[in-house]
């Protein structure tokens, strides 16, 4: 059985410059990270073991103590709030996010009522929308609009991980309702390159194996990508949920993951694929 791993998967630049961050800091004092630093459960609790504890909640930490903002970003308010506290700042949001928020926010002063695309419930969007204006709104998929109002001027921008083609659907839509509409495309550039390898490896194999935590919004998507292949695709966390009968007759394997997974996991992911090969 061959084992080929996708050209691009694993960790993207921004969850790699935040862990290493992350990481530094434990070693050097009291660290807390506020809500999981990255969507993969496995590294969340190497940082805990390194000394980054996890809290949705700063209100009862002491002044000087550090606290982390993990690369989903958050709301400017909170933000201001944890440096009113005291406490000492990390901000690990990613550039790409970063670039979203200041879209929003210029977009929203220029009048624009803002469209987030992306997924309602997710940190990254809520701190997008928190620099968006009070009459923001979030769409996630382009069914949605058919129910909706929008004012006069659009002005959109997306969810760093969204699928291109979610993402045109949805801005082709507003275009037909909006007498003014200004897009930025604030898709991340490590995203489409995951998803464009994992839908050319998709087709070339007989099964697809997606490495990645299962609250992971990104991970998810490529498993959605691999199954429109029509190929037998499985989304794992770990090693030890592989089952050899996924594999039967299968002559090639597919593998990629998601952007906050990390190396080491996708290493013992191949090397267990060797061992049922």
């Amino acid at each position: 059985m061959q084992i080929i791993l996708a050209d691009k998967a694993g960790f993207c630049f921004g969850v790699q410059r935040a862990i290493n961050t992350a990481f530094k800091a434990g070693g050097e004092g009291k660290v807390h990270c506020l809500g999981p630093l990255i969507h993969n459960p496995q590294e969340v609790a190497r940082l805990r073991d390194a000394g980054v504890d996890t809290v949705n909640d700063f209100s009862g930490l002491p002044a000087g103590d550090s606290l982390i903002i993990r690369s989903h970003g958050v709301p400017p308010d909170i933000l201001l709030r944890a440096r009113e506290k005291g406490l000492n700042i990390i901000d690990l949001t990613c550039p790409f996010v970063a670039k979203a928020q200041k879209h929003a926010e210029s977009l929203s002063k220029e009048g624009y009522q803002v469209v987030v695309v992306g997924e309602k419930q997710h940190p990254e969007v809520q701190s997008i929308v928190g620099y968006a204006g009070e009459n923001a709104v979030i769409i996630e998929t382009p069914d949605e609009i058919e129910t909706m109002r929008f004012a006069g001027k659009i002005g959109v921008v997306a969810q760093t991980t969204q699928s291109y083609g979610n993402f045109s659907e949805i801005v082709l839509r507003l275009l037909r309702l909006s007498k003014e509409l200004k897009v930025f495309n604030t898709i991340c550039s490590s995203t489409k390159e995951r998803q464009d390898a994992a839908k050319v490896l998709a087709s070339q194999v007989d099964v697809m194996i997606v490495v990645g935590g299962r609250n992971s919004a990104n991970t998810g998507r490529l498993v959605s990508l691999c199954r429109e292949s029509g190929k037998p695709t499985y989304h794992v966390e770990v090693a030890d949920e592989l089952l050899p009968e996924w594999f039967s007759g299968a002559e090639r394997v597919g593998v990629t993951a998601g952007a906050s997974t990390p190396g080491w996991v996708i290493e013992a992911i191949l090397a267990r694929l060797r061992t049922i090969g």
